[in-house]
């Protein structure tokens, strides 16, 4: 995003959000059969229902959404434009993911995925916190996700070989 190209803070925000579920977006176009696919799966007891995963998501976007323009507003901040490079990076690693899981059934590439996601949500993390600790704190839920995520990937494709 330019900088400084929305002044007004609530463009500046609806930018930013717009950006986040553009990407919440192109996960969900991959993700149009997930429940029947994952219904199909063997899951291990402490997996969600399907339906739990729409809400968590919509709430963590939002989060993000406005840690990242909490960022932004603090565009003279050193580091800024790459904190948000970072966030914008692990935007495009975490639509990836449902491609790769939902729609194109690859476990393994799938699991270096949510790795990658981990590590990337980290480390945003970490530089949004050297220029706005409220941005950093609101990433802590998704960080959280994130990892139990990479668990979930990691047993659901251990336990169907056939179909991951």
């Amino acid at each position: 995003m330019p900088r400084r190209a929305l002044r007004h803070p609530a463009l500046g925000l609806a930018a930013w959000l717009a950006l986040t579920f553009v990407a919440a977006a192109a996960g969900a176009i991959a993700s149009t059969d997930a429940a029947e696919f994952y219904a199909r799966l063997s899951l291990p007891d402490w997996a969600p229902p399907a339906s739990v995963f729409g809400p968590v998501w919509s709430l963590l976007y939002l989060l993000m959404g406005i840690a990242a323009w909490l960022v932004w507003r603090e565009e003279r901040r050193p580091g800024s434009p790459v904190a948000l490079g970072l966030y914008v990076g692990q935007l495009g690693v975490n639509a990836l993911w449902s491609w790769l899981f939902f729609a194109w059934h690859r476990g393994a590439l799938a699991f270096v995925d949510v790795l990658l996601l981990l590590a990337l949500v980290a480390l945003t993390a970490v530089a949004f916190w050297r220029i706005r600790r409220l941005a950093a704190l609101l990433l802590l839920p998704y960080l959280a996700w994130v990892g139990f995520a990479a668990a979930l990937t990691w047993a659901v494709w251990q336990r169907n070989p056939a179909l991951l």
